[in-house]
């Protein structure tokens, strides 16, 4: 039995009908030798703009998780991955789309950040403190939290 899927946003209508095609995501969480973590937010334009998410995108055809993870990061932010391991996986029902979210942490990297979306970056730690956070990014605050045994709140609801 295939596990139901995080629903965001449930009181909104979802954009298509019937059976939806999931979009897969690769998803970097990447974490400074202190235990703090990258968040960026979401570029103008896009669906939730403005809402903090680990960094990522969409998989092209024929590409690997860690491939697209590798494509997105250089593109989206200017670094250079070194060792990316594969971590969880989040199934989330957006109103605009099923995406697939396979995430991965990244304790290496090279270069300095660049925001070439014009996006906003942040390194948090438990709680976060930045807001709203994108839904699919809670259970990973979660997932966070009990590695790390932190007791309480991960995020303050936007």
């Amino acid at each position: 039995m295939k596990p139901a899927p995080l629903v965001a946003d449930a009181h909104r209508p979802r954009v298509e009908l019937g059976e939806r095609q999931v979009v897969e995501v690769a998803v970097g969480i990447l974490i400074q030798s202190n235990g703090d973590f990258l968040l960026t937010t979401r570029p103008a334009g896009k669906v939730y703009s403005g809402y903090w998410e680990f960094p990522g995108g969409k998989l092209e055809a024929g590409e690997s998780v860690e491939q697209a993870l590798r494509r997105e990061l250089h593109e989206e932010l200017g670094i250079t991955l070194g060792k990316v391991q594969a971590w969880k996986t989040e199934l989330v029902d957006y109103p605009h789309a099923l995406v697939r979210l396979n995430f991965c942490k990244v304790f290496d990297w090279s270069g300095e950040l660049q925001m070439r979306e014009a996006q906003s970056f942040s390194w948090e730690r438990l709680p976060v403190a930045v807001v709203p956070v994108l839904p699919g990014t809670v259970p990973v605050l979660a997932w966070l939290a009990q590695e790390r045994g932190f007791v309480g709140r991960t995020h303050t609801p936007g």
